[in-house]
């Protein structure tokens, strides 16, 4: 079977800033079968119709008059059961050792966390088009080192590619946007009472039936991996 992955990231630049504003640098991924891409880009095309929403929508543009449309929207995520899943990782900065684990190479450690979140969620004699949120990074061959770490971790599974796209350019990344702005607005406690990013918060935990927190691995609709850099058994 042929699916889907498309990823953004909340805050990246915790895990080398100096006056960090948050604890958790987030990245998160929305997964589906290929066969349902067109059919899921038309249906959130036209929720954006229906409430007359002009161009690119995400988490940074929440705002009251918006409120209906994400909250439609997160039901419309919820309807489509386990077609459709969400996984993020979260990452504390204050455990982050660039210097000792990677080269002190942020945007190294950036990709490895990438790894980290996508490969445990690839399973054998599948193929996997990921598609990341375009972002400049300083060397040209990152997102090749990805697919091919990930290619050679999962040899009975295929890895078509790893491809950065814009986000103006697919519903489905800025979908992805979405959930890993909630999941993050709940990790880091930036919470705005009565704002309608803490509505869209309280929409989305309760069809989950409890706050967003860590997850186990099988946790499939809503999956958080806070993942665990202090060693140990």
């Amino acid at each position: 079977m042929i699916f889907d992955v498309y990823c953004d990231e909340s805050r990246p630049d915790l895990l080398s800033s100096k006056k960090p504003g948050a604890q958790y640098m987030l990245i998160g991924s929305l997964w589906l079968p290929n066969a349902c891409r067109d059919e899921y880009k038309k249906e959130i095309h036209a929720l954006g119709n229906k409430h007359k929403i002009g161009g690119e929508f995400k988490w940074q543009k929440i705002s009251p008059s918006r409120l209906n449309f994400y909250k439609e929207l997160i039901d419309w995520f919820f309807d489509k059961k386990d077609q459709l899943r969400f996984r993020c990782i979260a990452v504390d900065h204050s455990k982050v050792d660039l210097q000792t684990y990677h080269l002190s190479d942020q945007e190294l450690g950036f990709y490895k966390f990438y790894y980290q979140l996508l490969h445990h969620w690839i399973q054998d004699f599948n193929e996997y088009n990921i598609f990341i949120d375009f972002k400049l990074n300083r060397r040209r061959d990152r997102l090749s080192d990805l697919r091919s770490c990930l290619a050679s971790a999962n040899l009975s599974s295929k890895v078509n590619r790893v491809q950065a796209i814009g986000s103006n350019e697919s519903v489905l990344l800025q979908l992805a946007d979405v959930l890993t702005g909630i999941s993050a607005y709940r990790l880091n406690n930036g919470i705005n009472i009565k704002s309608a990013k803490h509505e869209l918060l309280l929409k989305c935990e309760e069809l989950l039936g409890k706050p967003i927190s860590n997850t186990a691995k099988s946790v499939h609709k809503f999956n958080v991996f806070e993942i665990d850099l202090s060693g140990g058994w």
